[in-house]
């Protein structure tokens, strides 16, 4: 008879919890990855990221782009948070995979203007191109996640564990 090794999972806590929010509440950026129409092969892209007010990630995205078509087929997709650092091996480092639902925020939608205002506070750059007609704003809804705070700390996580812990409630 062999043992079974152990599980490499974790349980989540705590610490878990605030390691995945700091994640998603400094990222400035992530890799989104979408279905392809017609084919449903894997796409992966970089986008700018900041949170809506429930502490959502959120981007702002040109229709012109496959991501953005992709998303509008199937809103399936998943992000990937985490800076590798300047030194030693990326893998060291914390990185969360977000499962996600994409949430296109219509134009006359009474969040939008709150939503574009954070937006364009967290990433003043966009400005730029924020009130082009092809360029949308879009929350991820995550479903679930998983965290690798580097070698050997590894969670599987909920949407509820990802919701902001203290001063607001997320409304995911």
């Amino acid at each position: 008879m062999t043992d079974k090794p152990a599980s490499p999972i974790r349980p989540t806590d705590d610490e878990a919890r605030a390691l995945a929010r700091a994640l998603i509440d400094t990222a400035r950026f992530a890799a989104l990855a979408v279905l392809e129409p017609g084919s449903g092969l894997p796409a992966v892209t970089r986008v700018a990221l900041a949170t809506d007010e429930d502490g959502l990630p959120v981007s702002l995205i040109s229709e012109l782009s496959a991501h953005t078509r992709a998303l509008m087929a199937d809103p399936r997709c998943a992000l990937l948070l985490g800076e590798p650092g300047g030194r030693g091996d990326p893998l060291t480092h914390p990185r969360l995979s977000l499962s996600c639902e994409a949430d296109f925020v219509a134009r006359d939608a009474p969040r939008r203007a709150a939503l574009r205002s954070r937006y364009l506070r967290l990433r003043p750059k966009a400005r730029l191109y924020a009130d082009f007609a092809d360029f949308h704003l879009v929350r991820f809804r995550p479903l679930r996640a998983a965290l690798n705070g580097g070698f050997g700390r590894a969670w599987d996580m909920t949407a509820d564990d990802l919701r902001p812990r203290g001063g607001q409630p997320g409304r995911f």
